[in-house]
């Protein structure tokens, strides 16, 4: 049986290497850590993956082409049990509240963000998970 995923979204390489490290520091080898640069490359990455194992999507809300909260409803629509957080530098309070109202939005977290927020916020969002 193969390790539930927890899977990243961001269009800053450095933004993801991040969350790996600061994920893989707290997590371990509990469970696989995806990355994509794109709302795009991360649905093909979800249509690849077994919908199933995909535990958790952090997602960037400003990145190019689709906005993180345009993602997370459309992955809210096809999957609904996924927990779904964002992250973002530039807070934009309307996508906030349409990502809590039509994608199930666990949390928002801003960037910069610290590691112990960060993990709090992943504890909830899989505890919610393991509770569906």
């Amino acid at each position: 049986m193969s390790k539930p995923i927890i899977l990243c979204v961001d269009d800053e390489r450095t933004i993801l290497d991040g969350l790996k490290w600061s994920l893989k520091e707290a997590f371990g080898e509990t469970y696989s850590y995806e990355m994509a640069e794109s709302a795009e490359e991360a649905m093909e990455l979800i249509e690849e993956l077994e919908e199933e194992e995909i535990r958790l999507i952090i997602s960037d809300w400003l990145m190019p082409g689709k906005k993180g909260d345009e993602f997370l409803i459309e992955i809210h629509k096809r999957y609904p049990k996924m927990v779904k957080m964002m992250m973002t530098g530039q807070a934009d309070d309307d996508a906030i509240e349409r990502a809590k109202k039509h994608a199930n939005l666990h949390i928002c977290l801003h960037k910069p963000w610290r590691d112990k927020e960060l993990i709090e916020a992943l504890n909830s969002g899989l505890a919610k998970f393991s509770s569906h």
